[in-house]
């Protein structure tokens, strides 16, 4: 700003020679007053662009910018069936909340949450016990085991991998007094037939409404059975539950069913697959290559969405 004031007044000077003194003077401080605040205006964009920039920074991504992240290349393809960004939307997830997600695994969600939730939220996951992985493994090696049992203090360091950091890990029906009202959002996304199907579904609508502060919300997604499937086919030992039976553990327990949404729907899912969830993508599981080839058509499972409020 010095400069251009310095060349404004040297530009008066010479204007000076080739007029009446005071209309110079007039015209010289006009010119320079102009020029002045064009400057102070210039300055003021610049320090309002760094502030921005700053700002950007400290803020973090965008959940466009970690949809589109080279990490979540692999992960893509899931897209046009989990929706996720539609998803978070519908549970009204914010960069600054305080999210723990039940059953991270391999990090598809994770990859999202860990690097979006990392510069103003906090990243938490939640996993099965010990109990629940026997039952579900009983080959397990004592490796397998060791690994699993350490899995709490492990997975800040498996979150990094993810994009960004995580604040802990808790376990399905050890949350710790001290988490008590801490989340702003828990998240049960394709984690809750296990827990029916080994009857702790309680457990986890118990940890959800712990971990809550109040006014917090629990989103599920969870492989849909049909309203009129039978106890035996919908008890989650083939992955689908019936949307009335999530509904009614969680409203015993004091939620408040906020909203529903068919985001994660497929009609195109009869849901009666005798290997259950597991014969449609990603996993495939059958004998034939024109079965896999009808299943792959059909897309992943169809999927209720539901949004709940701890009072």
């Amino acid at each position: 700003m010095r400069v251009l004031l310095s060349s404004v007044a040297a530009f008066a000077l010479l204007s000076a020679c080739n007029g009446e003194p005071g209309e110079v003077a007039e015209d010289a401080a006009d010119t320079v007053t102009e020029a002045a605040e064009e400057a102070v205006e210039a300055v003021e964009e610049l320090a309002g662009g760094i502030e921005e920039t700053v700002e950007e920074a400290v803020a973090g991504p965008t959940l466009e910018q970690v949809l589109a992240d080279p990490r979540r290349e692999a992960d893509r393809a899931r897209d046009q069936y989990r929706n996720p960004r539609e998803t978070l939307e519908f549970f009204g997830v914010e960069a600054s909340d305080t999210v723990v997600e039940a059953l991270p695994g391999g990090g598809w969600y994770g990859r999202i949450l860990a690097p979006w939730l990392a510069a103003e939220g906090r990243y938490y996951g939640l996993n099965y016990s010990m109990s629940i992985f026997e039952r579900l493994f009983a080959d397990m090696t004592d490796e397998q085991r060791t690994r699993l049992a350490g899995w709490e203090a492990s997975f800040p360091a498996t979150a990094a991998e993810w994009g960004g950091p995580a604040a802990g890990g808790y376990t399905l029906g050890s949350v710790p007094e001290n988490a008590a009202g801490t989340a702003d959002v828990v998240l049960y996304i394709r984690a809750l037939h296990n827990m029916a199907r080994f009857g702790e579904l309680d457990v986890a609508v118990d940890d959800a409404w712990t971990l809550l502060r109040s006014g917090g919300v629990v989103g599920v997604v969870q492989h849909r059975a049909p309203a009129d499937e039978t106890d035996e086919r919908a008890d989650g030992s083939r992955g689908y539950l019936r949307e009335a039976d999530v509904i009614a553990a969680f409203e015993a327990r004091g939620f408040v069913l906020e909203a529903s949404s068919d985001i994660n729907a497929n009609p195109d899912d009869p849901a009666d697959h005798e290997i259950g969830v597991w014969a449609l993508p990603p996993s495939l599981r059958v004998d034939s290559d024109e079965q896999r080839a009808t299943n792959a058509a059909i897309g992943e499972t169809d999927r209720m969405t539901l949004r709940f409020r701890k009072p």
